[in-house]
């Protein structure tokens, strides 16, 4: 009897140095201290990593803190808001739906939404949902997020303000990353199912796969237990931000989860559907989802081989070394995160972090992978994070000839309360300007809490700091004929949106 006890010992610690020697030294030996270095180097508060190879969890593992300044520490069961991961999940619940033939990914959007219009209405016309879902539309990439990015609109106003957006260029001619495509989307999941989006992915998704500490809304992360804060860069430093209620664009980017139930997420995604031997998600719902249907960009690889980045429905597509990269990633006010599957490896990589300014949820990504296929340890982080510090200098030395242009209190050709007054734009709505204290105060229609001060540097320009660091420092130019003021141009951080809003005055 000894004997056959001695024999299972053996044969249990043969396999655990089996097992052991299977996991790349990386992950074995140098993770904890290369996620350290990396919280310090970018200043990130808290982050959480997950690794799965051949459906085992490796790595779920919390680092930091949940708040700067607390010592409430980071754990695998944290929530962090996914931001655009959530796309995953909207293209997922759409699959889902044409499985259960309440629905063809090909049918036309105005099917399911009469009173949906786009600019041009033989695009209204023509608008499938496989367009919303793989930004084919036309639009440029972010174009009209500023419009909807935490404003008090609703979800139905958000739908029928994309409908009136010029797109900038032709219907399915190229890539343009478009947030509110799947706002639309999420509308057409509650008119088909009966169910809200959200009740649709926690019943359908989350409770099958027992996710059960993740959330849909941001209303609903805010009230959770043991949840991450956000953070940003303020004057140089990382702050807390308050949170915010991006709710009218849930289906695109509102989860918030831990890589704990993120790991049963991808498990199925890695096992064609199946969680703890039972199929939750039709395999034909996961094939759907990785159909290539948009050309996104020619990529490089500063050290591997790569070449193209292609978009399904919620998944961007890349080739890496000769293998498939599936993957997303998202950001949010105070959140930066990814999610990467290498299906051929049966290789998952989760890294979420509780800033938005920060390149470590990328370099970790890359240092995992290349160390699953055997590639030279290249220091991704050390590399990102100079590229950044040149960034920081390039933005800085900008700033200061901006800030020593307002320092010479130049004065406006005409008179500052000439730039006082109501300005429209006919998506938007209406921004107002009054002068105060020798310098012009931004409010905007649908952002009641987003101000702006607008200080005067010359030409006819104003450099605007809006209250809300996360949508930027930047240049307005004005408009000015006769002595009287026409328009303006108004920019928000490319965070948000890259195109300018054109306000006009009454």
């Amino acid at each position: 009897m000894k004997k056959f006890f001695l024999t299972l010992l053996l044969i249990f610690i043969s396999n655990l140095t089996f097992f052991a020697q299977d996991i790349p030294s990386f992950i074995r030996d140098s993770l904890d201290i290369y996620v350290n270095r990396g919280l310090a180097n970018w200043q990130i508060p808290g982050a959480a990593v997950l690794v799965i190879k051949d459906g085992k969890v490796l790595v779920a593992k919390g680092y930091g803190v949940k708040e700067l300044g607390t010592n409430d520490k980071v754990d695998e069961n944290t929530l962090f808001m996914i931001g655009s991961n959530t796309k995953a999940f909207t293209g997922t619940a759409l699959a889902i739906l044409e499985h259960d033939e309440k629905l063809k990914l090909e049918d036309k959007v105005i099917k399911y939404l009469p009173d949906f219009k786009m600019k041009d209405e033989w695009v209204t016309m023509e608008l499938n949902l496989q367009d919303i879902v793989s930004h084919r539309m036309g639009l440029e990439t972010f174009q009209g997020d500023f419009m909807y990015w935490t404003s008090d609109l609703t979800s139905d106003e958000v739908i029928d303000k994309f409908g009136k957006i010029t797109p900038k260029y032709n219907f399915r001619t190229r890539y343009g990353y478009t947030n509110a495509g799947y706002a639309v989307a999420g509308k057409v999941i509650e008119k088909v199912s009966g169910y809200s989006w959200g009740d649709f992915l926690k019943e359908k998704i989350f409770k099958p796969l027992e996710m059960n500490r993740t959330v849909p809304l941001s209303e609903e992360f805010v009230k959770s237990e043991n949840i991450a804060k956000p953070h940003t860069y303020v004057d140089g430093k990382i702050s807390l931000l308050p949170f915010q209620n991006i709710d009218n664009l849930a289906p695109c980017g509102s989860i918030g989860s831990s890589v704990n139930d993120l790991s049963h997420w991808l498990i199925a995604q890695l096992d064609s559907g199946k969680y703890d031997g039972v199929n939750v998600i039709p395999f034909s719902a996961i094939q759907k989802t990785r159909q290539l249907l948009s050309i996104e960009r020619r990529v490089r690889h500063p050290y591997n081989k790569t070449h193209y980045t292609l978009y399904g429905m919620g998944w961007e597509f890349q080739d890496y070394e000769g293998k498939e990269i599936v993957s997303h990633t998202g950001g949010v006010n105070g959140f930066v995160t990814s999610v990467t599957l290498m299906p051929e490896e049966k290789l998952g990589i989760v890294v979420l972090t509780n800033t938005d300014q920060n390149a470590f949820f990328q370099s970790l990504k890359w240092e995992i992978l290349d160390s699953y296929l055997g590639l030279p340890y290249r220091n991704y982080d050390s590399t990102f994070f100079a590229s950044n510090q040149k960034s920081k200098e390039k933005k800085n030395k900008w700033l200061q000839e901006i800030q020593d242009s307002v320092n010479m209190k130049l004065i406006p050709e005409i008179s500052l309360s000439e730039f006082e007054g109501r300005y429209i734009n006919d998506v938007y709505g209406y921004t107002d300007l009054k002068v105060n204290n020798d310098n012009l105060e931004l409010s905007l229609e649908h952002h009641s809490k987003l101000k702006g001060k607008l200080e005067y540097i010359g030409n006819n320009r104003f450099f605007c700091t809006y209250f809300d660091p996360t949508y930027g420092i930047k240049v307005l130019p004005f408009e000015i004929q006769n002595s009287k003021v026409i328009s303006f141009d108004l920019f928000v951080d490319d965070f948000i949106e890259y195109l300018p809003y054109k306000f006009v005055k009454k």
